[in-house]
């Protein structure tokens, strides 16, 4: 692959990304690479926020995917769970952490990436009036809906935040439980995510986190293309290395609670590879996956990082 020049602006960057016309690899400084990377996941989900979900639902994890059969690729239904509102779910996530998360009456419960605020809805559902819900999301436009439902439901318990998840709004030691539905994978420094999901936890408090991950190596051809596909697997890491993350930032009881494979589209599969790299790809070990992962924060954690 040719490198290029740097993109002048945030705008030929989201081009490029967006538009797969050409392949290439863009030489640029970490920093400006991590910048540039979330300022493009907050304009493209700025744009979902103003949409409704049938036109989300056309793609994988939002607008911008052309295939003709990918209703329902990443996200599960939420429709049976208490709490569920229609308007708050905008179709975007991968599984449904809010359902294995162990959430009860009278939690504190933070939602990294809380959209619209369906997961912040169905967590208020668990933890009762007694309860406390934080939702934490970058995007303006996400905030201001959720804001909006949060008003029309007349609830006094839920409150959200706009911040970044690299540096969580909120003090140490305050959540009992934290969930998040396929937005870990968007971030470039997971790492640090976690670190911050650690540092916001009360000891003995635990997460429940869906989120997309690899498994293998993926055809040169596929990933280009499927490491921006809607944005769902834009900064998805393989799933042994997202594993090890949570461990070394000091977590325990690592459970995987759900895991299942995303079937992409043989539409979306014929763009990029011949019939033997099909067969082999769909017959394979390796692929694209969605998980949700439980781990706890230690009851006798102390120190500078969990006591403060």
């Amino acid at each position: 692959m040719k490198l290029i020049k740097e993109p002048a602006t945030v705008a030929e960057l989201f081009f490029e990304l967006f538009n797969r016309n050409i392949s290439i690899t863009i030489k640029i400084n970490k920093m400006q690479t991590q910048e540039q990377v979330k300022e493009m996941v907050k304009q493209k989900y700025s744009e979902i926020a103003l949409q409704d979900k049938e036109t989300n639902a056309l793609s994988c994890c939002g607008s911008g995917c052309c295939s003709t059969d990918v209703h329902n690729i990443m996200n599960d239904d939420y429709t049976d769970l208490n709490g569920y509102n229609a308007e708050a779910d905008l179709g975007l996530g991968c599984g449904l952490p809010t359902q294995f998360a162990k959430i009860k009456k009278g939690d504190t419960v933070i939602d990294l990436g809380s959209g619209a605020g369906n997961d912040c809805f169905i967590a208020r559902a668990e933890t009762g009036e007694d309860g406390k819900i934080i939702g934490i999301d970058f995007t303006p436009a996400m905030i201001d809906k959720a804001r909006a439902n949060t008003k029309k439901m007349g609830y006094y318990n839920i409150e959200f935040r706009q911040g970044d998840i690299e540096n969580i709004p909120v003090s140490a030691n305050v959540a009992d439980v934290i969930v998040s539905n396929c937005v870990l994978n968007l971030v470039p420094n997971k790492d640090g995510v976690f670190k911050e999901i650690f540092r916001v936890l009360k000891p003995g408090g635990h997460f429940s986190i869906s989120d997309v991950v690899l498994v293998g190596d993926l055809p040169d051809a596929l990933q280009k293309d499927a490491e921006m596909y809607a944005g769902c697997v834009a900064g998805a890491i393989q799933k042994e290395t997202y594993l090890e993350l949570i461990q070394t930032n000091g977590f325990s009881n690592i459970t995987l609670q759900k895991e299942k494979q995303v079937n992409i589209p043989d539409d979306i599969l014929k763009n990029y590879l011949n019939e033997k790299e099909l067969v082999s790809f769909k017959t394979g070990n390796t692929g694209i996956f969605s998980i949700t992962v439980y781990a706890e924060k230690s009851k006798s954690c102390c120190g500078t990082e969990c006591c403060n």
